[in-house]
């Protein structure tokens, strides 16, 4: 069901197609945010979405390679999938050159609150928690360049 800002994911099948629709409307230029605490699904909800854009096989969460590249052609849009968590604040994002990407592909960010606030401004916020109903929330905010693809119709 899908609410205003918010939407609940009763599984991982849910939580991995989510990330699919996300990938189905994933341009160049788009980063997408993800927040939650451990094990809330980010890396499934990537794992849908790089499905989506062709990838066959593993994701795995990039936490200590920091920036998993995924490119053409294996997928239909270069895509950077990035784990920010083990990274002491947005200083340290600058070295890993992740305005490269966006000229031709999209960054897919865990852990955002370590990402310089000028990319996060322009960033699909989304947000993984626990629900009362079981399995998890989804919520989001949504920028200037999602709103006429996010939420899905």
């Amino acid at each position: 069901m899908i609410g205003k800002d918010s939407l609940h994911l009763p599984d991982a099948a849910a939580t991995e197609a989510i990330g699919a629709a996300i990938g189905e409307r994933l341009r160049a230029g788009d980063i997408v945010a993800l927040e939650g605490a451990l094990g809330m699904g980010k890396t499934t909800l990537a794992r849908g979405l790089l499905a989506s854009l062709g990838l066959i096989g593993e994701v795995p969460s990039p936490t200590f390679a920091i920036v998993q590249p995924y490119g053409p052609p294996e997928v239909r849009l270069p895509v950077w999938h990035v784990d920010l968590y083990r990274l002491e604040g947005p200083g340290e994002t600058d070295e890993l050159g992740l305005d490269e990407v966006l000229g031709d592909g999209a960054l897919l960010v865990e852990w955002p609150d370590r990402l310089d606030g000028r990319l996060l401004a322009r960033a699909l916020r989304l947000s993984l928690q626990e629900s009362q109903e079981g399995g998890r929330r989804l919520t989001w905010r949504t920028p200037p360049a999602w709103e006429e693809r996010w939420p899905p119709r």
